[in-house]
């Protein structure tokens, strides 16, 4: 490899995205074709990404598992329904409409909106993959961010070094498999059968080799998967146990009043509360978006009870309320593995022998630091250490970086368990797309749920065409 070159000579971007999933692949479809201003060029905009395409979640496309959120939950429809990068319009293009229309389907398959988004990204000229970004800079002669990558070849091996200059920069690196401190030891140790939800079906074989199986989560996933398993294997003899730290295998809040917490008004309502308050609040409202859709609870009950029509009851154990102290493998036994099981209520405590572990606990948002190293003095942090954002998805930073640094899917701390939810990816993009032309490309609305929230008047309703006034490019401190 030789030293960094500039791309596009000495091209300044408008705006880079860092990371491709769903958000910042939102961001650059609404992006494509906006002008910075009325009457001038379309933004110069560029989007980078490690992975060689895109792939959403592809280890949990688990045959028939849909979506949580309606298909108008796309990368553009609520911001944009006349876009080109619609849902609607893929299905148009690839000649489906009718199919779509006949199936009555308002949740679509996982798959199809995988494969939905990787059309998307592979017609949009300004997406980049195989491009990892190692460093960002501000460089304050010429008042831009550098963006320093490595083009990586098929393999995934460095192939040439890169760097792009830009006012602007989008990060959108997504979240990572969590795994908690006591099963670290388990997941880490070579030659273990344990394998997180995020990679299942890499492994789904493996898996129904094994004699025993424990699911570890009580989250959509973990149902997915613990159903999935569940059908495959032999009425009678399934041994497989399913745990989870909840007091309950309790249904994802779906009513359509409690789905007004996905709303624009929600969480600019959660904004607006202070640091603790909004600390307090994320926690309590785990099942707005960690419990398991009604269909998925039914199923496995449906599963569970055509077990029983002949007498006897499936070898299958559904067990709430239950921790896991410590786990590793069980000594002498080769690979087998042995769970420490703490019960909260009963205060009692037993051991769990298995041959295999899914570990469906979820994900954690990636941490900005690493990336953000050659910045990080100018990055305003709250009383946790966490970095402060704007209410139009803006890191707060000091006044002499002048360009603007916008989040997707990392600040679930300022605003609220929407952060992560596909169906508000189109109302962000559009916000911080507005945010940076300082126009209004995507008139926004000014009122979207019928809560009231706090003790504060809904704003008068919007008059066609218009929207709240944004801030202007630049920042308003």
């Amino acid at each position: 490899m030789t030293d960094r070159t500039t791309t596009d000579g000495d091209r300044t971007h408008d705006l880079i995205g860092i990371g491709l999933g769903p958000f910042n692949l939102s961001l650059a479809a609404l992006a494509h074709g906006i002008p910075t201003t009325p009457g001038t060029t379309p933004l110069t905009t560029a989007f980078y990404e490690q992975r060689p395409a895109f792939h959403w979640h592809p280890g949990l496309l688990i045959d028939g598992a849909t979506l949580q959120v309606p298909f108008l939950a796309d990368l553009t429809t609520l911001a944009d329904p006349t876009s080109p990068w619609t849902f609607l319009n893929y299905l148009r293009i690839r000649d489906r409409l009718y199919p779509f229309y006949f199936a009555e389907q308002f949740h679509i398959h996982r798959a199809e909106y995988d494969a939905y988004c990787r059309w998307v990204s592979e017609q949009l000229p300004t997406t980049h993959f195989n491009h990892q970004v190692d460093a960002i800079r501000w460089n304050t002669d010429h008042a831009h961010y550098e963006v320093d990558y490595t083009q990586l070849d098929p393999d995934g091996e460095a192939h040439a070094l890169g760097r792009a200059h830009t006012r602007h920069i989008a990060l959108g690196v997504g979240t990572a498999p969590y795994i908690p401190e006591p099963l670290r030891p388990l997941a880490e140790a070579p030659g273990l059968p344990v394998i997180h939800s995020a990679d299942y079906l890499h492994h789904r074989e493996e898996l129904l080799r094994a004699d025993h199986i424990t699911v570890i989560g009580s989250g959509q996933s973990g149902a997915e998967i613990f159903l999935d398993l569940l059908r495959a294997r032999p009425q009678g003899i399934e041994k497989i146990h399913w745990l989870a730290r909840t007091q309950a295998f309790a249904p994802m809040e779906y009513s359509k009043l409690g789905l007004e917490h996905f709303t624009p008004d929600y969480t600019q309502y959660f904004h607006a509360l202070p640091e603790d308050v909004r600390d307090t609040l994320v926690p309590q409202q785990w099942q707005l978006h960690k419990g398991i859709d009604t269909d998925t609870i039914a199923a496995i009950h449906d599963e569970l009870y055509r077990r029983t029509l002949h007498g006897g009851w499936p070898d299958a154990t559904l067990t709430p309320g239950v921790s896991v102290r410590t786990a590793g493998r069980l000594s002498g036994s080769g690979t087998r593995i042995e769970l420490h099981l703490e019960h909260t209520q009963q205060a009692t405590r037993s051991r769990l022998t298995t041959d295999a572990v899914v570990l469906a606990t979820g994900y954690r948002e990636r941490p900005l630091d690493t990336l953000l190293t050659g910045i990080d003095p100018h990055i305003r942090r709250d009383t946790q250490g966490r970095p402060r954002i704007h209410t139009d998805f803006r890191l707060d930073l000091d006044p002499s970086l002048t360009g603007n640094i916008y989040v997707q899917n990392a600040e679930r701390h300022t605003h609220g368990v929407g952060a992560p939810d596909l169906g508000l990816a189109a109302w962000r993009s559009a916000t911080i797309l507005n945010n940076l032309t300082g126009t209004n490309p995507y008139p926004l609305p000014q009122r979207t749920a019928f809560t009231t929230f706090g003790l504060t008047p809904h704003p008068t309703p919007a008059v066609p065409g218009q929207s709240h006034p944004r801030t202007p490019l630049g920042r308003t401190r």
